[in-house]
């Protein structure tokens, strides 16, 4: 089973984002969208969740989700924005709560499980516009987690569709977060992720798409896409691959699991 996205292309009034963009994800993987900044990651994310009108067809499972309604997507793909910014004063729970509800699943059990994964047990009762950065988007995922929880179900695998769901984080963290995903993706489930650290993508994703000017200019493997020559047209500038720096301190996880 897979997400498939075929010749997407995206305009925001007169200007063209996304040009004819083809992108393949399939379950059981992490696929990581990478790039630099403006070069349509999140565009092509909110297309691929049917956020954003688009060009091209998009298919989740082998249905086109032009013809899911919102209930039948929220049954198989819980999506993180890049931000999560509430009005109204709710709680860390009645946030996570949402997220089963679109299930209509019972939340007494979910909540908690779906808080502990994060790395926030206990958090039930706080209110969610006192906490930090880094703690709000980790209950988001919580809430995105919980509306998915199971990986496959007898209708398929089911998707976590994320735009840079460690951009808040610290590196302790940003490992709960992707080794969350990793698992996810082990038990069956699709994780696409919109990425910005290269080195802690190349340590989780299955597969990378590389985006530039709105277009994809290669996608793979790591070893096939992280390359000198890839990443220094991506983003403009010299880039060596698995070469630590001549000075200076390098700071990297060494470990996935």
């Amino acid at each position: 089973m897979s997400l498939i996205a075929t010749d997407i292309s995206v305009s925001l009034g007169r200007k063209q984002i996304l040009h004819e963009v083809s992108v393949e994800a399939r379950a059981g993987e992490i696929t990581a969208i990478v790039g630099p900044n403006g070069s349509g990651k999140t565009t092509l994310m909110r297309g691929l969740t049917g956020e954003l009108a688009c060009r091209g067809r998009i298919t989740l499972n082998g249905r086109d989700i032009a013809d899911m309604s919102p209930e039948e997507l929220a049954q198989c793909r819980g999506v993180l924005p890049q931000a999560g910014a509430l009005s109204f004063p709710f709680t860390v729970a009645e946030v996570v709560r949402i997220g089963v509800e679109a299930r209509g699943e019972r939340a007494d059990a979910l909540v908690p499980a779906a808080l502990a994964a994060v790395d926030l047990p206990g958090f039930s009762g706080r209110l969610y516009q006192e906490l930090s950065g880094g703690e709000q988007q980790r209950v988001q995922l919580a809430r995105v987690l919980a509306q998915v929880w199971h990986p496959v179900d007898q209708a398929g695998p089911h998707w976590l569709l994320l735009d840079e769901p460690v951009s808040s984080l610290d590196i302790a963290h940003q490992l709960t977060v992707m080794r969350l995903a990793a698992d996810y993706a082990r038990r069956g489930g699709g994780v696409v992720a919109v990425m910005h650290d290269l080195n802690l993508t190349a340590l989780f994703a299955q597969k990378l798409v590389l985006m530039t000017a709105g277009r994809v200019l290669c996608q793979g493997r790591p070893d096939e896409v992280l390359t000198d020559a890839a990443l220094s047209g991506a983003y403009g500038c010299r880039l060596r691959v698995n070469t630590v720096p001549d000075s200076g301190i390098w700071v990297l996880p060494h470990a996935a699991a």
